[in-house]
């Protein structure tokens, strides 16, 4: 094996498809070697540029690289547990796994471990089996290789960010191989992939992450309310990495049980980690003192203390049925939030008269609070400005709307209302893109 500085090139005529040598080649054949050169490093750019799906990208770099500058290649990456993921090979949508710990002391662990490049050359009258295993861990790829009668094993670091991310292994067959020019221009392709998949990653470990965020928000599953019925529905806003800001949450027991409506400003992560704060900050405060006004006066001091920037809209009502479910009181606060709409058994329709600041602005609220009574076929709903905001062709959808909407639904409880509002926002958006959308609602029942 011989390193960087000890590559001697080959001499071997150009086939007018595959660069090749240049010690023997003629002014007219060197012409056309250049232009290879500049029309593969053209077509790497504009192939891999922008591509933000990793595996797409691999395939694109081995279908450019193959046979145009190698015989055979396959690509290392490096993973974040410190494994090695191998794709390429005579297939190159083939993929494998190797730990890091199998490729120590070899070929390819010192180029992952240095940045540096390695030539190999391999004596074809001899078995390369041995020679081989240094670069390829991998014993199908290996054999495919063993295949080729190779001439030259060039490993190239792919690197980026200041690290080492992975490595790119050309062989060319018996009667070629790597000229110091190649080795050089392999190098230039090299950085130009190795911007390309790490940017890959980093939009596929951002994706990852959010989808990590977004699951551990997902609204809870509803508890069953003795004399009761609740119900909710959520669709998020649709595009992939912005994490929502919406959630709700229902918990209690013994006849005294807590619905929260809350919607935080802005998307993404932050907004996720305020989102579950808000949450889990809403439930530690009820289990001090349930009053609606309560519990929004401590999330409010509770977030006041963060340095985020952000506030949160919440709606927080303390419902607590009779056992025949005849009827049921109901104390509401609210901070910054839409009120809460009483759907009446008779079809009146009632939006409760509570306000409040947004919780996270300024410190030391007093909240005001709200009683009223539901009987028997009344429905509360609680909405998000997803709702009210939700903007089709003629503006936003708007209370009027919505208040318009209710009376039909009087009677019919709390799911059927929640999917009437739900069904009736989208059918206005007409295929437009919207904000996060959650109904939270409940009667009583005998």
């Amino acid at each position: 094996m011989t390193t960087s500085d000890q590559r001697v090139p080959r001499v071997e005529p150009v086939d007018g498809s595959v660069l090749g040598d240049e010690a023997a080649a003629t002014d007219h054949e060197l012409l056309a070697q250049a232009q290879l050169r500049v029309d593969l490093a053209i077509d790497v750019t504009s192939a891999l540029t922008g591509s933000l799906n990793l595996r797409r990208t691999v395939l694109r770099l081995l279908d450019l690289i193959t046979p145009r500058m190698a015989d055979w290649a396959m690509l290392v990456l490096v993973g974040e547990a410190g494994g090695l993921t191998l794709h390429g090979g005579a297939d190159p949508t083939y993929t494998s796994g190797v730990p890091r710990v199998f490729i120590e002391g070899t070929g390819l662990d010192r180029v992952l471990r240095s940045g540096q490049d390695e030539l190999l050359h391999v004596a074809v009258e001899l078995d390369s089996t041995g020679a081989l295993e240094t670069m390829i861990p991998d014993p199908r790829l290996r054999d495919e290789a063993i295949g080729l009668r190779p001439a030259d094993v060039l490993c190239v670091a792919l690197s980026a960010r200041g690290s080492t991310i992975g490595a790119l292994v050309m062989i060319r067959g018996a009667g070629r191989g790597f000229p110091e020019q190649e080795v050089e221009f392999a190098g230039l392709i090299a950085d130009q992939a190795s911007l390309a998949l790490d940017s890959a990653r980093l939009y596929e470990e951002r994706g990852r992450i959010a989808s990590v965020l977004q699951a551990s928000l997902r609204p809870p599953a509803l508890p069953t309310i003795p004399g009761a019925r609740v119900s909710a529905r959520f669709r998020p806003a649709a595009e992939h990495l912005e994490i929502s800001g919406d959630f709700y949450d229902v918990h209690g027991s013994d006849g005294d049980w807590l619905l929260v409506l809350g919607d935080v400003c802005g998307k993404g992560v932050e907004a996720a980690v305020l989102t579950g704060r808000a949450r889990q900050g809403v439930r530690t405060a009820a289990h001090f003192d349930r009053r609606p006004s309560a519990v929004l006066g401590a999330l409010n001091n509770v977030l006041c203390d963060n340095d985020s920037t952000r506030f949160v809209t919440v709606v927080c009502a303390r419902f607590r049925p009779s056992p025949d479910g005849t009827h049921a009181d109901v104390d509401v606060a609210v901070a910054g939030h839409p009120a809460p709409i009483v759907v009446r058994a008779d079809g009146g329709v009632d939006q409760v008269e509570v306000a409040g600041i947004a919780a996270g602005v300024v410190r030391d609220v007093d909240y005001t609070e709200v009683a009223f009574r539901i009987t028997s076929g009344d429905t509360m709903l609680m909405f998000t400005d997803g709702v009210d905001e939700a903007r089709g062709s003629d503006g936003f959808y708007g209370m009027d709307r919505l208040l318009a909407l209710l009376p039909a639904y009087a009677g019919a409880g709390p799911v059927a209302l929640c999917e009437a509002v739900e069904q009736s926002v989208v059918e206005y958006l007409d295929g437009r893109a919207h904000d996060d959308i959650a109904l939270l609602a409940v009667s009583c029942e005998r």
